[in-house]
Order: C-alpha cells, then sequence, then structure tokens
C-alpha cells in the first residue's frame, strides 16, 4: 500500500473541504491518488462542500455557555440569515458553545478538533454544510475565566457579551455586558487609551479651533483642549460612559457604589470583520444587456 503522508492529505483536505480522517481514508482506498480520491470524495457525496468553501458566511449567531469561574462566546456563522434560523444550526451553536466551555479549547483551532460526539467540532459543521446546503464555518471563540462575578449575555444571538467583575455580583456584571452590548465602548478605562489616539484627538480638537482661540494663553488653551478630549474619552470607554440600565450615572459610578471593579470584557457581533459582497442585481442585468 502506497504511503499516506500527512501533506497529501493536508492537500486533498484544502481541496475537498472534507475532514482529515474522511480524506485519509479516501486516499487509502485509492493507492494514493489524490485525483482518484478527490473523484471517490465526490462520488460518496463528501465533497459537495467543496464547491462552497469560497462563499462568505457572514450571517449566523453567537453562542453563550457559562459556569461557575467561566464562560465562553462562539461564533458559528452561515451564509444566509435564513439558514440561522435554522433548528439544527441553532442546535449545533449551542453544542459548540458547550464544548468550548467544557474542553477549555484555548483557541479556535483547538475548537474545531475538539470531539462532538463522534466528530470533531470542524467536522460536524461540514456535515451540517451537507444537509443544510450552505457553507457554515466556527469562526471565532471568546472567553473569561474569573474568582468573582461573570455576566453573560446575548442580545438575540447577534450578539455576546461576558463581563467578569472584581467585586459586585452576578446581576451587576450582566447589566454592564447589557450596556457593553448596547453601546460597545473601544475601551473600558482611560488608562486603556493608547497615547497615539489621544494625541491625535488633541490635535484634532486644535485644528476645530478658531484663531482667536488659539490665541489663548498656552496653559488656557491646554485647559480648554483638555476638556474637550475627556468629553470624548467618556464617550469611549467604558467606565465614562452613561449606565444603559441608569442613565443618571456612569457605568464606573454604578461599580463605585457597588465596590466593583472591571477585570475583562469580551465582546463578539455576527459578522463583524466579514467583507460582505452585496450584489448589485439591476447592475448585472444592465451588464449583461450591453447597457452599462
Amino acid at each position: 500500500m502506497a504511503e499516506i503522508s500527512a501533506s497529501l492529505v493536508k492537500e486533498l483536505r484544502e481541496r475537498s473541504g472534507v475532514g482529515m480522517m474522511e480524506c485519509k481514508k479516501a486516499l487509502v482506498e485509492n493507492k494514493g491518488d489524490i485525483e482518484a480520491a478527490m473523484e471517490w470524495l465526490r462520488k460518496n457525496g463528501m465533497a459537495k462542500a467543496d464547491k462552497k468553501a469560497d462563499r462568505v458566511a457572514a450571517e449566523g449567531l453567537i453562542a453563550v455557555a457559562s459556569k461557575a469561574g467561566s464562560a465562553v462566546l462562539v461564533e458559528v456563522n452561515s451564509e444566509t440569515d435564513f439558514s440561522s434560523r435554522n433548528e439544527q444550526f441553532i442546535q449545533f451553536t449551542k453544542d459548540v458553545a458547550n464544548v468550548a466551555l467544557e474542553t477549555g479549547a484555548a483557541d479556535i483551532e483547538a475548537l474545531k478538533a475538539a470531539k462532538l460526539g463522534d466528530a470533531s467540532v470542524e467536522e460536524g459543521a461540514k456535515a451540517l454544510t451537507l444537509t443544510i446546503g450552505e457553507k457554515f464555518e466556527v469562526r471565532r471563540m471568546a472567553s473569561v475565566q474569573n474568582d468573582g462575578p461573570i455576566g453573560a449575555y446575548s442580545h438575540s444571538g447577534r450578539i455576546g457579551v461576558l463581563v467578569a467583575l472584581k467585586g459586585g455580583s452576578e446581576e451587576l456584571a450582566k447589566g454592564i455586558a447589557m450596556h457593553v452590548a448596547a453601546m460597545n465602548p473601544r475601551f473600558i478605562k482611560v488608562e486603556d487609551v493608547p497615547a497615539d489616539f489621544l494625541a491625535k484627538e488633541k490635535e484634532i480638537e486644535l485644528s476645530k479651533m478658531t484663531d482667536n482661540e488659539k490665541a489663548k494663553p498656552a496653559e488656557i488653551l491646554e485647559k480648554i483642549v483638555s476638556g474637550k478630549v475627556n468629553k470624548i474619552l467618556a464617550d469611549v470607554t467604558l467606565v465614562g460612559q452613561a449606565y444603559a440600565l441608569d442613565t443618571a450615572i456612569t457605568v464606573g459610578e454604578a461599580l463605585k457604589k457597588a465596590g466593583a471593579d472591571v477585570v475583562d470584557v469580551k465582546r463578539l457581533a455576527v459578522g463583524e470583520g466579514i467583507e460582505k459582497v452585496v450584489d448589485d442585481f439591476a447592475a448585472e442585468v444592465m451588464k449583461q444587456a450591453g447597457l452599462a
């Protein structure tokens, strides 16, 4: 029997989109002939997912799973919003989140390789592709571990947030997680804001000032600019924002009142960072008709 190298299995996997075990079996069955193995996979219905490998999966769900001391978010993408409402897809996403929680997977590759039933998570996604007929991808995960309160929140499966606190309560942690879902602050505290961000904001505020304002003494000018930048910092930091559950106070004030501090924040939103292809059907028709 011809030796089946790891590189040969990898090549077939990349071409077919099928799991490693199936690829190795196909190569064994066909004595290491990659073209015959590819045909064998197609004949057995396993390479159907190959035609979908280049599609953009930018819809999907964020699933949340938690237990004492830890919580995870998992994003599983689909091609269409319609398929993300499929019961099989919903259950698969929940199952993957539970696998991430129970195995303590360190990253997305470890999660894809983890066991889900009799197969791996990645093989489960490909099996779902074969069943439903769309590309599905286990794309991202995020996790927190904490001895104190953890707040986990999912907004309609489209946004997932984890907040870990030192002190306070789970109720407060969940409230802040809901705030983060709604407001998506760029930073947690002023200390987390990069120096180049501050320098750029100061530059912008200076450029917006009139010549008369710029003519004021340096110390007065610095106070004016600092005041404007501080308002910007309140908008972009979690602790500086008005608390969504009680807009009379800031998140920082809510934390101080409870004797709490933010340890960690994780937020995932479905499809963020994926370039979606928007079909312009009118332009396509015009082009085909020779009118564009």
